[in-house]
């Protein structure tokens, strides 16, 4: 069975403070409604970059309560600030998180022995696994297969979130590390993620379109690729419309069309634009979210 992670969605006010209602709102609705296995909490989709340390580990402390243990939790650390890192990774674990992820550390051009003592450190001082965040598009770190090899030498580096587009290394990835847990990060190309045998995925859309990922997995799975294929077309046709209305503001958007509350995105960013509420409802009723 493929575990699918919804990267959670935080409902903020205007003020940018987390709506606590609404955030088990929303967890709710990806446990009840998109029946994913867990929840892959502060990451990108959560808006993490631009909360501060209180914020992260509030929504931390809401997410454990709400799923009380009927979910798994991963909860993504990743900080230029290593102490951040440290203090959220300790809370996380004391909150009872299955393991931990971290981003790899971005903007200033780190060597791969500072990456690799930034994930050594969180993981001595926390005692928790590790999943490696992979997202080069954003962070510039690309990292070789021999950087994963020594990286995963670490028994407690269990696997990665790999959202990069490089299908070779993710097959000498699968190939090389049966046992470690790689997990999808780019929706939109889960299809070939899953043919290559990933262990599971961890994504925005999945707050919304949870199941036909799911369906996706199963088709696989029952060798069905073309029907497979068919399924991903139609999540790229949904996932094209939301990026053209803007990814997170879109996404939040659908919720609040559907009553579940899911607030507003944190400034700087740009709330969603109220002249384009009737083509989110023609998303919702064209995809049946």
């Amino acid at each position: 069975m493929k575990e699918l992670y919804s990267a959670l969605l935080i409902p903020f006010d205007e003020k940018g403070q987390v709506i606590e209602s609404d955030l088990r709102e929303v967890i709710r609705h990806n446990l009840d409604h998109n029946k994913v296995d867990g929840l892959y909490v502060n990451g990108s989709s959560g808006e993490n970059f631009l909360l501060s340390t209180d914020q992260k580990k509030q929504i931390f402390k809401i997410t454990a309560e709400e799923t009380n243990k009927k979910a798994k939790l991963i909860a993504q650390v990743g900080s230029l600030n290593l102490d951040e890192a440290i203090e959220l990774g300790q809370y996380a674990t004391e909150l009872g998180y299955d393991s931990l992820s971290a981003v790899t550390p971005f903007y200033y051009k780190f060597t791969f022995e500072e990456i690799k003592n930034y994930y050594e450190t969180i993981i001595d001082a926390t005692g928790n696994n590790m999943i490696i965040y992979s997202i080069p598009a954003l962070t510039g770190v690309d990292m070789t297969m021999a950087q994963f090899d020594e990286l995963f030498a670490n028994e407690k580096i269990i696997g990665v979130k790999y959202t990069a587009a490089d299908f070779f290394l993710l097959e000498r990835l699968r190939n090389r590390y049966p046992d470690k847990l790689i997990y999808s990060g780019f929706d939109e190309m889960l299809i070939q993620a899953a043919v290559s045998g990933v262990d599971g995925a961890i994504g925005s859309t999945y707050n919304v379109n949870g199941k036909r990922a799911r369906e996706i997995f199963n088709l696989v799975e029952e060798n069905k690729i073309k029907e497979a294929y068919e399924v991903q077309h139609v999540t790229n046709d949904l996932i094209e419309q939301v990026l053209d209305l803007g990814l997170y503001p879109a996404l939040k958007e659908i919720l609040n069309t559907k009553g579940i509350n899911a607030g507003t995105v944190k400034k700087p960013m740009r709330g969603f634009d109220p002249s384009k509420k009737e083509a989110v409802k023609q998303l919702v009723d064209q995809f049946q979210l």
